[in-house]
């Protein structure tokens, strides 16, 4: 069971007490459908830097894009491109074709995503939304959904001294800007990726939750840290609820 006794509580007029969390949540692949689009987003900017569909590069290349979902994706590049110049050229050329097939209206939110943000923050919660994406790209996805004011905070890499997943940074940097909580244990939070798990336990969360909506499998959340595993973001405010006893 969760620890709840260093939550921040609230005292209504009957005496109830009731948590209030920072949950952080990632984009794609959590609270995000984007149906594969980071692969072929990759595989346009693979080609433009002279990668050919098909050859064993394209798909060892292919096969890292898979094996890091959740990563920076500039750090990505770095280590596909090994150069820092063409790391940024496949950078930009990715942001440029995952900016065309959102426009192309190839996005959507996980069912009962934008519910369960709106749910949460209705009853006291924070909620920050992250993402591997630059904040361009991160913006267009928001923009395609409407959700610009959806969380209280949203954050890429880049917002939080440039280190993505699996570093804990944009975890902390929501628990230092937000000032929502008094102890990162009373943290939550939840992804699709091995990526998302490990961020959100060397950052101290309490709850480490994975989703089986996205990009890994029950297996390999669990192996990489998670406390708890769902079918979706959804399912998120029934798990707070039960672990604090709250109905």
């Amino acid at each position: 069971m969760t620890d709840t006794s260093n939550t921040t509580d609230t005292a209504g007029a009957t005496g109830t007490r009731t948590p209030k969390k920072l949950i952080v949540l990632d984009m794609a692949g959590t609270t995000v459908a984007d149906g594969g689009l980071v692969e072929r987003a990759f595989e346009r900017a693979a080609e433009r830097l002279g990668v050919e569909p098909g050859t064993p590069a394209h798909a060892e290349k292919l096969q890292y894009v898979r094996d890091t979902m959740g990563e920076s994706k500039i750090s990505v590049f770095r280590h596909l491109f090994r150069t820092e110049e063409r790391a940024r050229l496949a950078n930009s050329a990715f942001e440029q074709a995952y900016a065309e097939l959102v426009d192309a209206g190839l996005i959507a939110a996980i069912p009962g995503a934008r519910e369960t943000i709106e749910e949460l923050r209705a009853d006291g919660h924070t909620v920050a939304l992250t993402t591997g994406f630059a904040r361009v790209t991160q913006d267009a996805i928001l923009d395609a959904l409407g959700w610009r004011t959806l969380a209280d905070l949203t954050l890429c890499p880049a917002d939080a001294g440039g280190r993505g997943r699996p570093y804990p940074d944009m975890v902390l940097a929501a628990f230092l800007r937000t000032g929502a909580v008094a102890d990162v244990r009373e943290t939550v939070v939840a992804g699709d990726t091995a990526y998302d798990m490990l961020s959100g336990r060397r950052a101290g969360a309490g709850v480490v939750a994975g989703v089986l909506t996205g990009a890994h499998d029950h297996a390999t959340l669990t192996e990489h840290g998670a406390t708890h595993v769902l079918g979706s973001v959804a399912e998120l405010p029934a798990l707070l609820a039960l672990l604090t006893g709250s109905s």
